[in-house]
């Protein structure tokens, strides 16, 4: 039986790897790369090349979670998932909850113990998300409950309710907002879609319509790659997208004399076509999305 020390010592050190690694958790890294952790003098890897519940032989709860990548539209062997309160299902190993990897998720919870999700963004490619938590499991659905926070399930009170919300919108921004930046970054080669700008730590991936709007898909199709002058112009309505592809900037900047940053970075895109879309049409920005978008733009214009 592995000590506290240890099952708790080695999940540290790991997720403190990953943060040199991914550079705070900006970059995605390789499987490759995740057979390169070492800990107490020899190499750990993080993922396991066939299972997608990593527990090391030295441990006795499970390490790390994996969800495969899978392409625009089509499905995954085990079909993880956004909850509505905004936490994850993970599906169980198989349908008997005995199974020795089922064993080492709940075993996980119990305890406790932080771990690891990996999510692909591409084949072989992973967005890493930690800590995180197993707060319930739900055999009835053969699943378990992903938190970033161990202990997310409130009382009813109106204050822990509101801390609840405030806790469930963190829970988006920490769990899938780093997934989906990963997955349009790579979508558009890491340029912005109407500069083609090419520098990671200057792109944002940016919704074309919030996630917290109805129509707001947790998609790549309703992702841009942008910079942050032009996010920041796009979420403020300053800069629009028709659904053609071709950018528009507000009529009255069009007329405003402001320096080089107004005339080259939005003026001059103003009736340009976007100078980097993804180049597997399944991943281009959704028509009808754009146009919703497009709509916002003109009805603040």
């Amino acid at each position: 039986m592995p000590s506290p020390d240890h099952e708790l010592g080695i999940r540290l050190a790991a997720m403190d790897w990953l943060r040199v690694r991914t550079n705070d958790g900006l970059d995605t890294i390789t499987f490759e790369e995740l057979r390169e952790f070492e800990y107490g003098g020899g190499r750990v890897p993080l993922m396991d090349a066939q299972r997608g519940i990593r527990k090391p032989q030295s441990l006795g709860a499970a390490l790390s979670i994996r969800t495969v990548y899978r392409r625009e539209g089509a499905e995954r062997p085990y079909e993880d998932g956004l909850r509505p309160d905004g936490l994850i299902d993970y599906k169980w190993r198989g349908d008997d909850g005995n199974h020795s990897e089922n064993r080492a998720l709940r075993a996980a919870m119990e305890q406790h113990l932080p771990l690891i999700w990996f999510v692909g963004i591409a084949p072989g490619v992973y967005q890493a998300a930690f800590p995180v938590y197993f707060v319930a499991e739900e055999p009835e659905k053969q699943q378990f409950v992903v938190s970033p926070e161990r202990d997310i399930r409130l009382g009813g009170s109106p204050v822990e309710e509101h801390l609840k919300r405030y806790l469930l919108r963190e829970t988006k921004q920490r769990l899938h907002q780093p997934v989906f930046r990963a997955t349009v970054m790579r979508a558009y080669e890491t340029r912005c879609a109407v500069c083609a700008l090419r520098h990671a730590q200057l792109l944002d991936a940016a919704h074309i319509v919030p996630d917290s709007d109805e129509s707001g898909i947790a998609s790549v199709r309703n992702g841009l790659a942008l910079c942050k002058i032009h996010h920041a112009a796009y979420d403020s309505h300053i800069l629009g997208i028709r659904p053609d592809h071709v950018v528009e900037i507000r009529a009255d900047l069009l007329d405003e004399v402001d320096g080089p940053m107004l005339q080259h970075g939005l003026k001059e895109r103003h009736g340009q076509p976007l100078m980097k879309v993804p180049s597997v049409r399944r991943e281009r920005p959704d028509r009808e999305l754009l146009e919703i978008g497009y709509r916002r733009f003109l009805s603040a214009s």
